[in-house]
């Protein structure tokens, strides 16, 4: 990921790395650590506006049961530990409190989402780990994840029953895919066409529009954020509807929790919907689910 943090810090900020060697390997999604890793630096980027120093850090660790990580979650045993520190302004007390809070945000209206933190959170917690901040207002902050090491060896491979199994539904359609977020469409869009399908990647709704206009008759799926610039996610899908007569299922995603979303009355009860952050397994289940749906004779 170098180069690509490189691109999206910019040159006014230096880029370490110091690697402890060698790492045990940990189990964990691949696309979502680099997720992970992308909201940290970006978060990080935007404390150093006149620029800083970006590092990145990785060594093995062996954790006792009287360690605290973050929240209050005590680890214990062998983990890789990956740290990202930054030179920029700091957080104070109150907001290091709530820096992990979804929707929690200092940045101005229009300019952050609030999730980047929650999201790197709640994917580190799902591999098991923990994630750990400290932070001093004017002499930046240092983010510490903590991953257990596998259990099984690194060079560990499925059985070909296991692959077979893991493939099984892979399919060629082609899908629509809306969301604001470079990394999140992005790594999105990779783990889809790892599975053989056709995407088509947007990040505005215009830009949605104008790609249903040109490949409408081949949209099979459409994968979007339910909030999005310009207009909502279940607005787009109607404009699609109204303006292309195009109806194909429809898979919503968003760092909301469903029930908050239908009572706000932005989805309707019953709808495909995947809530952030997912893994790729349950991205690849919920297409199969709802294409399969489609497909069956009373959806047809």
């Amino acid at each position: 990921m170098i180069g690509l943090l490189k691109r999206v810090m910019g040159e006014h900020i230096q880029l370490i790395l110091r690697e402890g060697a060698p790492l045990w390997s940990v189990e964990a999604d691949p696309g979502q650590i680099q997720q992970v890793i992308m909201n940290l630096a970006v978060n990080s980027r935007d404390s150093m506006p006149q620029g800083g120093t970006l590092t990145l850090e990785t060594d093995n660790v062996e954790l006792n049961e009287a360690d605290v990580v973050g929240d209050e979650k005590r680890l214990s045993g062998p983990h890789v530990l990956l740290r990202v520190s930054d030179t920029g302004h700091g957080m104070s007390e109150e907001v290091l409190r709530r820096a992990f809070e979804p929707f929690f945000t200092t940045k101005e209206q229009g300019k952050g989402t609030g999730l980047g933190l929650s999201t790197a959170y709640g994917i580190v917690r799902q591999s098991g780990g923990g994630l750990a901040v400290s932070s001093t207002p004017g002499a930046g902050s240092v983010f510490s994840i903590y991953l257990p090491r596998a259990k099984r060896p690194a060079d560990w491979a499925p059985s070909d029953k296991e692959r077979s199994a893991d493939l099984a539904g892979v399919g060629t359609e082609t899908f629509l895919v809306v969301e604001d977020e470079a990394t999140v469409l992005a790594l999105v869009t990779r783990v889809l066409k790892a599975w053989g399908y056709r995407i088509l990647g947007a990040q505005v709704p215009g830009e949605a529009l104008r790609l249903a206009e040109q490949h409408g008759e081949s949209i099979d799926l459409i994968l979007t954020d339910v909030v999005l610039p310009e207009m909502s996610g279940p607005d787009l899908v109607q404009t699609l509807s109204e303006r292309l007569d195009l109806d194909p299922p429809v898979i919503y995603m968003s760092g909301h929790p469903r029930n908050t979303i239908v009572q706000d009355g932005r989805l309707k009860e019953g709808i495909a919907f995947l809530e952030k952050p997912f893994t790729a397994n349950a991205l690849r289940q919920k297409v199969r689910e709802t294409l399969d749906q489609e497909e069956t004779p009373q959806h047809r």
